[in-house]
């Protein structure tokens, strides 16, 4: 597992940098438009066409869209629809390679539970040794783990996913909201009203 980590490291560097991960996006842009119609590729791209054209229609509800600004946010649209795309699967395939991981350390399928397990070992002692520095001499090593690391019901130390999602939404929607008023203070841009706009269109 080492010298294959060592391997794909550059790989790895050269993946996650948002130049490559742009170019990526508007690689895969190009090809479903260059695919047939009656091809899987090609009905991707119409439901993305479809996407793209109701966006640009409401922003043109929202504020004034001539020929470039239209050209723009169809640009736009079209690398965040797609984008966002691409991590969703990114984010479903590593789910998947977890379980998979998971599965065959579990029943040791090709011999592999050992391996496993060093190289989780060696990543969860890395991240325990920080955790470990800041334990006051007074306070015993379990006692330490039970009440911050590993609690004695072995229930994680941390609140529920649903509640970390909700405070993960109220934190992004504070900073958009924050954004919006400093835009709409400061900038000739009146977000709060276009925001207004839209809020009013999805309720009604």
């Amino acid at each position: 597992m080492g010298p294959i980590r060592l391997l794909a490291a550059p790989i790895r560097s050269i993946v996650n940098s948002r130049l490559f991960q742009l170019g990526f996006v508007v690689l895969m842009i190009f090809l479903l438009q260059a695919a047939n119609d009656n091809s899987a590729f090609g009905h991707i791209y119409q439901v993305f066409d479809k996407l793209v054209s109701d966006s640009v229609k409401l922003s043109a509800t929202l504020f004034e869209v001539k020929s470039f600004t239209s050209a723009g946010l169809t640009w736009g649209f079209w690398i965040a629809y797609v984008y966002f795309i691409c991590l969703l699967i990114l984010f479903l395939l590593r789910l998947t390679i977890r379980f998979l991981v998971d599965l065959v350390g579990w029943s040791n399928a090709f011999g592999l539970r050992n391996v496993i397990a060093r190289e989780r070992g060696i990543t969860a002692y890395r991240a325990w040794v920080p955790f470990e520095r800041i334990r006051p001499v007074s306070i015993a090593q379990d006692k330490w783990e039970e009440a911050f690391a590993w609690p004695a019901d072995n229930k994680p130390p941390y609140p529920p996913l649903a509640q970390r999602m909700l405070h993960t939404v109220m934190s992004y929607l504070t900073v958009i909201v924050a954004a919006a008023v400093l835009l709409q203070v400061f900038t000739p841009f009146p977000v709060l009203t276009w925001l207004g706009k839209l809020t009013g269109m999805l309720v009604g």
